[in-house]
């Protein structure tokens, strides 16, 4: 079996019986081994001694005094924030379990960066095994944020993060200042004749998708449909589309914020200002089993799915509204 995703943190944790992830102190003190977790140099003693205290105990109760003793007003909102989700993770028997918990009673308390991780990780237990790597590229939509760029009449999503380094690159090739040609145009595309660069390339996330392909979409498509499977246990039938055409559809569900916006602005009828319209990535089509506990006015009906991208055109999916956002009655809510 081919290792991918490595810095998901999957190998720190187990899978239990029921295939979800273990929640394991090694899994806890990972958390605490993040850089902007580590006490800096100029820390006071009190934040010292927690973090120590944590690494040798890492579920172990934190007073309020603890905190209250740090020096700096900055570290004790930061171990605030990073104490509340370990108590909400050591809540729960698995990682699934704890995510679920956030995507349907609210995250608000809990930075983004954290949700990203906890997705990233459950998608690596979620693909375990898959051997297509454009699935696995395309799920990187998942926990990494994407910027779109059009070339060559392809839409193509490349890592947002990597662009962002290429772009503050001083050394930027004057024939390439000069053309204004944009950095994704620096990156691999993924395509069958590379496809297999990929297993080395994983944790780079260097690997452009062109999202204008059929395959690409049907990949990102399969991806949502093993993350319903996983959490709910229904096997959903995906499939990509070029638009909603459907007078009576009952359901949306938007992937990212902009999706959400379309998929309201649609919903009441409204014709798409042009920006609006401009921001549709994608639609897709969700059919859910006929034993399925759907709401009654769903039942029989598909789930349309709404990929966005912002302003800035980045695609910042939250693969929680996948959870959050079905139709199920109150038995599954």
């Amino acid at each position: 079996m081919k290792e991918f995703w490595v810095s998901s943190g999957h190998h720190l944790t187990h899978r239990t019986e029921a295939g979800g992830l273990a929640v394991t102190d090694e899994l806890l003190l990972a958390y605490l081994a993040r850089p902007e977790v580590l006490p800096p140099p100029e820390a006071c003693a009190a934040e010292r001694a927690l973090h120590a205290s944590l690494m040798a105990a890492p579920r172990r109760s934190v007073a309020g005094m603890e905190i209250d003793g740090i020096a700096d007003a900055d570290a004790r909102e930061n171990w605030r924030f990073l104490l509340r989700f370990r108590d909400r993770l050591v809540a729960h028997d698995t990682v699934e379990a704890a995510y679920t918990d956030f995507a349907r009673n609210g995250a608000t308390d809990t930075p983004p960066i954290f949700l990203a991780q906890l997705a990233h990780l459950v998608l690596r237990n979620v693909l375990d095994g898959c051997e297509d790597t454009r699935i696995l590229r395309a799920g990187e939509l998942f926990f990494r944020a994407q910027r779109a760029s059009v070339q060559d009449d392809r839409l193509l999503l490349a890592d947002a993060e990597i662009i962002e380094e290429l772009e503050a690159d001083p050394h930027v090739s004057p024939l390439t200042a000069m053309l204004g040609r944009e950095k994704v145009t620096e990156l691999d595309v993924i395509t069958d004749e590379n496809a297999y660069d990929y297993w080395s390339r994983s944790d780079a996330f260097s690997m452009v998708l062109d999202f204008t392909a059929t395959a690409s979409r049907e990949a990102f498509a399969a991806v949502v449909s093993r993350w319903v499977r996983h959490f709910s246990g229904f096997e959903a039938t995906v499939t990509p589309l070029q638009e909603i055409r459907d007078q009576d559809w009952r359901w949306f569900i938007g992937l990212d914020p902009e999706g959400t916006r379309i998929g309201n602005a649609l919903w009441k009828g409204d014709r798409l200002p042009k920006d609006l319209a401009y921001r549709a990535v994608a639609f897709f089509r969700m059919e859910l089993p006929a034993e399925a506990p759907v709401i009654d006015r769903v039942r029989g009906a598909p789930v349309y799915l709404i990929l966005g991208m912002g302003e800035d055109r980045t695609i910042r999916m939250k693969p929680q509204n996948l959870i959050a956002g079905l139709p199920f009655t109150g038995e599954r809510a």
